[in-house]
């Protein structure tokens, strides 16, 4: 039974789950890997008690600040180090590459520390001396892949400690700075948003006929994957050409201002207003997806058969035309829509009566309570 004298403090209490998450490590270690050969067993068990014991001898010598207990515990330390389980597989494979022949017993252990002496040295001896030296030569080996192993998980583990020390400081920061920073790493996309809404307004017919017509054919050949493709390219491309420019040695960092020209009273008025207007969105969000539970309940019957026939109509279309032509379909209703042609031939009418049924939907009532009722428990 375990107990966790110290109540006021969570030394004791972090230092024992530390170990049973190591013990618990540890028999996950040798499930996985299969090591189910006794001397293998002993050896990971001697090193995990050898941690424990080291781990005991620092809090001892350090009772004032204990050390953390992941860094003495084998399992606890690779559990959470990048690439760990590369030095746990190649752990296991040193282990089922080494040739154990020496059990582990007492007599075994006198007999290698030469207290127990033998008079006459048979052939047998020999022949397990010249083992055990090949047997050495094969651990100095795994030893020797081990250590590279474990000093390319160092160097990594280096690499992401740099990189989460460089993330602490945008932690720290408050809603509005996050904001601010979040909008000024957005700009860049403003110029491309633009372009795209130039495009589907038709304010460059050229470039707009152009991409219906690339689009129209990408989809009519099967050449989306191919299209994909492309563009992944296009942006290794330009990575590789700003890498020959040096960018990244013009901008070590980027520069964000905070100054604004309002007052403090239009500073808090525009806040308001943009707290008003998040809360809305959310509550327009809850108020569609509750009508969309209306509709699937059968709150609204009218309504109700009125999807399932419109559903049941897209399906028969699915089924019978070839997608390819309904995505071509949709590509030209998109830019037709937003042509002048297209400004000329909608439907306003059609539109107020979509917006009237969707307006007639009536919403499920939601109820807040404090507590969870007893027939949901």
């Amino acid at each position: 039974m375990l107990e966790f004298p110290e109540v006021a403090s969570s030394t004791r209490r972090d230092l024992w789950l530390a170990l049973i998450k190591e013990i618990i490590l540890l028999h996950q270690f040798l499930s996985k890997h299969n090591l189910i050969s006794t001397p293998q067993a002993w050896e990971m068990h001697a090193r995990t008690i050898l941690g424990i014991i080291r781990l005991h001898a620092a809090r001892e010598m350090l009772r004032i600040c204990p050390p953390d207990p992941k860094s003495f515990l084998i399992f606890a330390l690779f559990d959470e180090l990048p690439k760990g389980d590369y030095v746990l597989k190649e752990l296991a494979e040193s282990l089922k590459k080494v040739d154990i022949r020496q059990p582990c017993s007492a007599s075994s252990i006198l007999r290698c520390m030469n207290v127990v002496s033998q008079p006459v040295v048979s052939r047998t001896v020999v022949e397990e001396g010249v083992g055990e030296r090949i047997s050495a030569s094969g651990q100095a080996e795994n030893l020797s892949s081990l250590d590279s192993v474990v000093n390319q998980v160092k160097e990594d583990a280096k690499e992401i400690q740099i990189a989460k020390a460089s993330a602490e400081e945008l932690k720290e920061e408050g809603i509005t700075d996050s904001v601010i920073v979040l909008m000024e790493l957005f700009k860049p996309l403003k110029s491309v948003l633009t372009w795209f809404q130039e495009v589907l307004t038709w304010q460059r017919p050229v470039t707009t006929i152009i991409v219906i017509a690339t689009s129209l054919l990408v989809i009519y050949k099967d050449w989306v994957g191919k299209a994909l493709a492309a563009c992944l390219l296009w942006v290794v491309a330009k990575m590789v050409q700003e890498r020959i420019k040096g960018i990244r040695n013009k901008y070590d960092k980027i520069v964000v201002c905070t100054a604004s020209n309002q007052t403090t009273i239009e500073s808090i008025v525009s806040a308001q207003h943009g707290l008003k207007t998040a809360q809305e969105m959310v509550r327009l969000a809850n108020i569609s997806i509750l009508k969309i539970w209306s509709i699937l309940l059968g709150k609204a019957p009218k309504h109700t058969d009125t999807v399932m026939m419109a559903l049941t109509g897209m399906a028969i279309i699915l089924a019978l035309v070839p997608f390819k032509f309904i995505l071509m379909a949709l590509v030209l209703c998109c830019f037709t829509m937003t042509s002048k042609l297209g400004q000329q031939m909608s439907n306003t009418t059609g539109n107020r009566r979509l917006k009237e049924w969707w307006d007639s939907i009536p919403v499920i009532p939601v109820e807040v309570v404090g507590e969870v009722p007893q027939s949901h428990t």
